[in-house]
């Protein structure tokens, strides 16, 4: 598989998030979970990122502005191009009867394409402060809290739980609903396995995110400190 260079077609400020749309041309959206690897001209290394919206003839991406690559990606110009990679890896299974989507921070990057496939289910979301809440107008449905409340204490039995947030967060998710399935991160470099940049040990071997996941059951055990967010190196 090789990068599609796409045109930027706009970059929308979301609560401290930037939305970046690009113009779809022949790329596909995938299934919701599934990840792009996106390269701003100039820039060594593409970063991953979770599709947001694929409204026609778009791809648009959440982006959270905290390292060089993603800040490099919010500063983007109507008409600047990017190398664009994917769809890759494990999205979502979209057969659940009952389906609840939990996210924690920039975690809701695919739940707005992930509720449109899925119909517009509810969806339970919590944010650092008010200002990050702004991204869940992109998310039908969606009842927020704020720190010092976690989504966890609010979170209802008996739903097909789909997640996607911080490592603590999802931790905790799974320990309340073990067949969830949960969306992590890990640092990566190419996006389909060579470079191992994602490996991470589960259930006592070691696993390529990008390949295996990003999605996982909830019954994965054993994911070793490097499941972590991309922090600044982002």
């Amino acid at each position: 598989m090789s990068p599609n260079r796409l045109r930027t077609v706009a970059v929308e400020a979301v609560g401290p998030y930037a939305l970046v749309r690009f113009r779809r041309g022949s790329v596909e959206p995938g299934i919701p979970g599934q990840f792009f690897m996106l390269r701003p001209l100039g820039l060594l290394l593409p970063r991953p990122m979770s599709l947001c919206l694929a409204p026609p003839g778009e791809l648009a991406f959440l982006v959270d502005p905290i390292g060089p690559g993603t800040r490099a990606l919010a500063e983007l110009e109507a008409g600047e191009e990017v190398d664009v990679l994917g769809p890759l890896g494990n999205g979502f299974a979209l057969d659940v009867d009952r389906p609840l989507l939990v996210g924690g921070g920039i975690g809701v990057a695919p739940f707005p394409y992930l509720s449109r496939r899925l119909g517009g289910p509810p969806a339970l979301l919590g944010f650092r402060t008010a200002h990050h809440a702004e991204a869940a107008a992109l998310v039908p449905n969606a009842d927020v809290v704020l720190e010092p409340t976690y989504v966890t204490e609010a979170l209802e039995p008996g739903r097909d739980v789909l997640a996607c947030g911080p490592e603590p967060m999802l931790e905790a998710v799974r320990r309340l609903a073990p067949d969830a399935q949960l969306a992590w991160e890990a640092p990566m470099a190419c996006g389909y396995g060579a470079c191992y940049g994602c490996a991470v040990e589960i259930d006592g071997r070691l696993a390529r995110l990008c390949v295996e996941g990003p999605v996982l059951g909830g019954h994965a055990r054993g994911l070793t400190p490097a499941m972590a967010g991309k922090g600044e190196a982002a």
